[in-house]
């Protein structure tokens, strides 16, 4: 059941009506055992690992404070050890069956990278006093398995939402409004943008060799935005989610491709992420006194935090790749501006400012090749691709052949043969992805520009004939669902998809 599903939206409309009504002292437990409940129909036999984390970090919590405090560290070092332990068994047992002979691998609980950095974030920060421990079991499991932000954030942190879990909420028209506007842009996002997007993208890449540079290009950049707005639009789904039940979840994207370098880059693609990243990972190296070696340096911290995210989304020689090359643009970036200063942005003609983005989007673009050859099955499409499929996809971007009459069939071709056996479906998709993709980049483009990166939904309200936009959101998600279920019947009267 994802966020963006039908199903999701009759659960949610239900777990308010309910919620919204109960005593306060009911609503955490409610809303825990909806929690519990949506993660038993995405993963029920994984139900039991994710209560017993729960568990695991109540108690390491709890003894944080035990006796005054006494066993601190010790229960936060096996608060830390013990998560990162039990993430990186379930991430990595894979690779045991090359070493132990008849080894079958374990399923990864859904969610558990998710939930094993904001357990690790809730133990330090209850350790260094930034945040109370929480006594009340219900309270933290409800934050750990929130259903909003289990399967893929954002990650919270404990200050900010237990305190909100120990409070009234009751039917707020105006969150409300804020939330409906946040969730038409997230399914728009997600529905009539990245998922359109991912149908040429899990056609062509899997035959990549079957096909022209031009094509490829496309799909690169196709692919990066799919990610994007996949992302985004269900964090935003996430964060709309919140709203309704009274809760006020982080933002997890601010406009990232308008970024002019990369450290602006990771402080808006994935902030929930890239934020704990800076906490709990770069800020301790970076403070580490290490005798009479000293320090270590700025620039090998931030090798280590970024080869670390490699890993941390996957073991795979493409992930880790795409580790390096992010810990490369960084630490260029880093070399560059102890080297030159750092460039202002105030007085800088707009032709250089527009010129580092592209320079930030072409790169980032060129380690999505990695990303999404690591990714592999993820998306559903049957096939095996490694580390030398994404050097080689990369090295037909440049070396093969530039026939626009080649490129032209291609378009043709690849949504023919891929998902429609209907010329006019093959028009009609690749008019209703650029005109989508095109509304998706005008909606960040007036966001960060005129909008200063507010809040998003707050963007779409500010727009002008902001009613004509709500309605244009609405039917781009209908007409998107259709085109991801078959498009429009060709032997049927009317705009009917086989739904």
């Amino acid at each position: 059941m994802g966020l963006q599903s039908l199903q999701y939206c009759a659960f949610l409309v239900v777990v308010a009506a309910v919620y919204l009504h109960l005593p306060v002292r009911m609503q955490p437990v409610f809303l825990l055992g909806a929690s519990w409940v949506f993660y038993a129909l995405a993963m029920p036999a994984m139900l039991p690992v994710t209560i017993a984390l729960a568990v695991f970090t109540y108690l390491c919590g709890r003894g944080l404070a035990w006796r005054g405090g006494a066993h601190k560290t010790a229960f936060l070092r096996l608060g830390v050890i013990g998560m990162l332990g039990i993430l990186a068994f379930f991430k990595y047992n894979g690779l045991l069956g090359g070493v132990l002979h008849g080894w079958r691998a374990v399923a990864m609980p859904l969610g558990i990278s998710f939930t094993s950095f904001a357990a690790i974030a809730y133990l330090i920060d209850a350790a260094r006093g930034d945040c109370e421990v929480e006594t009340s079991f219900i309270r933290l499991a409800l934050f750990l398995n929130f259903f909003a932000t289990v399967t893929q954030g954002p990650i919270c942190r404990a200050g900010a939402l237990l305190p909100q879990l120990s409070a009234a909420h009751r039917f707020d028209a105006a969150r409300t409004v804020r939330a409906l506007r946040l969730y038409a842009l997230g399914l728009f996002k997600y529905i009539a943008v990245a998922d359109v997007l991912n149908m040429v993208v899990d056609t062509v890449f899997p035959h990549y060799a079957d096909y022209s540079a031009p094509m490829l290009i496309l799909t690169a950049v196709m692919y990066t935005f799919y990610l994007y707005f996949s992302f985004s639009g269900y964090s935003e789904i996430s964060r709309a989610t919140g709203l309704v039940l009274g809760l006020d979840l982080p933002e997890n994207f601010k406009t990232p491709f308008y970024a002019t370098n990369f450290s602006g880059f990771w402080s808006r693609w994935h902030i929930s992420f890239s934020s704990w990243l800076q906490d709990y990972l770069f800020m301790p190296l970076a403070w580490a006194d290490l005798g009479r070696f000293g320090r270590l340096p700025t620039e090998l911290c931030v090798f280590c935090v970024f080869f670390a995210s490699g890993f941390w989304h996957g073991s795979t020689a493409p992930f880790i790749i795409w580790g390096l090359l992010q810990a490369v643009y960084r630490v260029g970036e880093e070399l560059l501006h102890r080297r030159f200063g750092k460039p202002k942005k105030r007085g800088t003609p707009a032709r250089v400012l527009w010129g580092k983005r592209v320079v930030v989007f072409v790169l980032w673009t060129i380690s999505m090749v990695f990303f999404r050859v690591g990714s592999g099955n993820l998306s559903g499409v049957a096939e095996s691709l490694g580390v030398g499929d994404a050097f080689a996809y990369l090295g037909r971007c440049l070396m093969n052949s530039w026939s626009p009459a080649r490129f032209a069939g291609e378009l043709y071709s690849t949504a023919y043969t891929g998902f429609y056996a209907n010329t006019i479906m093959v028009a009609a998709y690749w008019a209703f992805a650029a005109l989508a993709l095109a509304l998706g980049i005008w909606l960040d483009h007036r966001r960060n520009f005129a909008c200063k990166n507010k809040p998003a939904e707050v963007a779409l309200a500010s727009a002008e004939r902001r009613n004509a936009l709500y309605v244009v959101l609405i039917v781009f998600i209908l007409v998107g669902y259709i085109m991801q279920s078959g498009g429009f019947n060709a032997n049927a009267f009317g705009p009917y998809a086989g739904f």
